[in-house]
């Protein structure tokens, strides 16, 4: 799925903002930032119950969001130039965030299904792994590790996708990620079913648990306030991102050094997420996520002293480790505090917020042109800021 994401959005680059002029690029960018918002409308009211209503349901969602994009992504490739590109692209996105919804879900689902069919005697009287299984095994780590695969094989599927685009072209690209997507649909196919025990889980909540999330859409305490930290953290990505983009953009830096940014963000995403799996059972996630915000406001500080495009694309691998030690764990404190049954919609709802701060936050450099200096400076007054009021915050707020 990510090796796919990946060669549309390096298809979609080559075709809507590097090969126009920067002016066009605005309004073609903006456009699509609203294009990305638009999917969430779909997936958060509609499809999140839907996640909810069968455990085996989600691996037939996961299957049809793969099979789906095959046939978009061939249909993208004869309409490149055609105004059906964007309808079409919707629907790739509607598509990809169906996956990434059902797949905040479908991770402790599996990761339970595997640990007890490896050792049925660890199954305690809820349900879930006891004792060392349990303990070894956290949600954060599983998270991490899904994560660091995909964007392994994303960094290698955009290498790939740029070699073809700039050899063959962005219709090549696309042809080639429906083959990949074809592969994603059958490795979803292959899933394996959920146990009865968990099947139940799901499938069930208890009168409790119904009010307590009509009561509190946001989760308890921890999850409210992980929330907030995940999604400034998406502003935060969203923000550099185009500011780093138009920055280059500005000063005529050939498609290299966008390249080489993307490569070392993936780089310190890769470093990010081995240090969740490291880390996961000596520090609780709240811990990371406060230790991750804050680090992003220091690097964004010594960013803004050296404003050269060097300095620029050496902060952007910053940001991916940062971001990559932020999202698992957020997500592994959701999965925890969520009742199975509601995790679908929770992760839906969630998704909407972290896409809207992400769109504001790319919006910003899009519509206002600002230096690398001024941009850092404000980065990093935010996440300093943000760090200091989530780590002494969500303390207050539990007592």
């Amino acid at each position: 799925m990510m090796a796919g994401d990946t060669l549309v959005t390096v298809s979609l680059a080559g075709s809507l903002f590097f090969s126009v002029t920067p002016t066009e690029a605005k309004g073609r960018v903006l456009a699509y930032l609203l294009l990305t918002i638009a999917p969430f409308a779909v997936v958060s009211p509609i499809l999140g119950p839907l996640i909810d209503r069968s455990a085996n349901g989600r691996r037939i969602l996961v299957a049809l969001s793969a099979g789906l994009r095959v046939v978009l992504c061939w249909m993208m490739s004869q309409n490149l130039n055609s105004l059906w590109l964007f309808p079409m692209a919707f629907l790739v996105l509607v598509s990809s965030k169906l996956y990434v919804v059902t797949r905040g879900a479908l991770v402790p689902e599996m990761a339970r299904t595997d640990q007890l069919r490896e050792n049925p005697a660890h199954l305690g009287d809820a349900g879930w792994p006891s004792g060392e299984v349990q303990q070894e095994r956290g949600f954060a780590g599983f998270n991490a590790q899904l994560t660091l695969l995909g964007t392994l094989v994303g960094l290698i599927a955009g290498s790939l996708g740029a070699g073809i685009l700039k050899s063959i072209g962005a219709t090549s690209v696309l042809v080639v990620a429906a083959f990949v997507f074809s592969g994603a649909t059958v490795a979803s196919i292959r899933l394996r079913q959920p146990t009865k025990v968990i099947r139940d889980e799901v499938a069930a909540l208890t009168q409790r648990e119904r009010d307590h999330n009509a009561l509190n859409p946001l989760g308890d305490v921890e999850v409210a306030w992980g929330l907030g930290a995940a999604a400034l953290m998406r502003f935060t990505v969203g923000f550099a991102t185009f500011l780093l983009a138009f920055g280059l953009r500005r000063e005529h830096a050939g498609l290299s050094w966008f390249a080489f940014a993307l490569a070392l963000s993936a780089l310190g995403a890769l470093v990010g997420l081995g240090l969740v799996t490291r880390v996961r059972n000596a520090l609780p996630e709240s811990t990371l996520l406060t230790l991750a915000l804050l680090a992003t406001g220091v690097g964004a500080a010594v960013a803004s002293a050296h404003p050269a495009l060097v300095v620029q694309v050496i902060l952007a691998g910053w940001l991916g480790l940062c971001s990559a030690v932020v999202q698992p764990s957020f997500d592994a404190i959701t999965q925890r505090n969520v009742a199975p049954g509601a995790q679908g919609r929770t992760f839906a709802r969630f998704a909407v917020r972290q896409q809207l701060l992400w769109v504001l936050g790319a919006v910003i450099p899009v519509a206002i042109s600002m230096t690398f200096s001024f941009g850092d400076r404000l980065l990093s007054f935010l996440m300093i800021l943000a760090g200091l009021v989530y780590g002494v915050g969500r303390r207050f707020a539990r007592r």
